[in-house]
This record gives C-alpha cells, structure tokens and sequence, in this order.
C-alpha cells in the first residue's frame, strides 16, 4: 500500500474523450486520484456525482480530479453524460495502474471473496509525491470527508 511522502506510479491513460492523461504532464499540480468499481452503479454513481458537485472547489484550491475505474471508453462516456461527470474519467481496462497504486486486489463483499477494484483515493502534490492515501473508502460522504482534510 502507498502511504504519504511515496512516490506516486506514474500513469499514462486515455479518458473516455480520448486524450491522454500522464501523472507527469500533472507535474506542479495537485491532483485527486480516485479509483472505482464499475460505471453506473449506485455507490459509484454517489460518489462520482459527490466528485462533480463538490469540482469547483477543488479547482479552486488548485487540483485536477481524475476518476479510473477497468471500463471502456463507451461505458465511461455514457456514464459521463448520463450523470453530467465534469472531469475526466480515465480508461485502465488491464488494471495496470490501479495495480501500481495497490488499489486492485482481494476483497471481500456479502459474505464472498474476489478479486476486483478496491475504492481508493489519493492525493498527489506538486513533485509527484502521495500526499494521501485512502484505501477502501465509502463512497458515500467520502467526498465530503476528503474535502475536509483537505481544507477544500
């Protein structure tokens, strides 16, 4: 797991426009990193829609919101317009980056055991390094936590 002052994996993805996001054209800002599930879910959803509403005031502060989930580049485009996501919903179909930040791997759900997804946040500063890291969040009020610690 990645903990503060790590360096943070690069990545370099397409969103589900079709342009590429790299961790290190993102040097100098701060970026929020969020992973999740599945597209049009109910708790992805939530907190998809929390990341949208609460989007001015993290740009504010000066930081690029970026959601990854493994789906394509059509479902996270009906996602985005369905939802009217304001933010780029990056595409990790093999799970290599969410595999780089430990964000994918054994969970637990109902009772069963898989491996999948885990819901996972980070903050990365300026230079590159993890600020925060947030493993297996609720995606209900994580946002609004987020925000908090974040002075945001």
């Amino acid at each position: 797991m990645l903990d503060a002052g790590d360096k943070a994996p690069d990545f370099s993805l397409e969103d589900h426009t079709g342009k590429t996001w790299s961790l290190a054209d993102l040097r100098s800002q701060k970026v929020v990193l969020f992973f999740y599930p599945t597209d049009d879910t109910p708790g992805c959803t939530a907190e998809a829609c929390d990341f949208r509403d609460s989007l001015a005031p993290f740009q504010k502060a000066g930081y690029v919101v970026l959601g990854v989930s493994p789906q394509g580049r059509d479902s996270h485009e009906k996602f985005s317009q369905k939802y009217s996501l304001n933010f780029p919903l990056l595409i990790d179909e093999d799970h290599a980056i969410a595999e780089a930040y430990d964000a994918w791997g054994e969970k637990k759900n109902y009772g069963k055991t898989y491996i999948g997804l885990k819901r996972s946040t980070f903050v990365i500063d300026e230079d590159g390094s993890i600020a925060e890291a947030r493993y297996n969040v609720k995606a209900k009020g994580h946002v609004a936590r987020l925000r908090e610690a974040l002075g945001v």
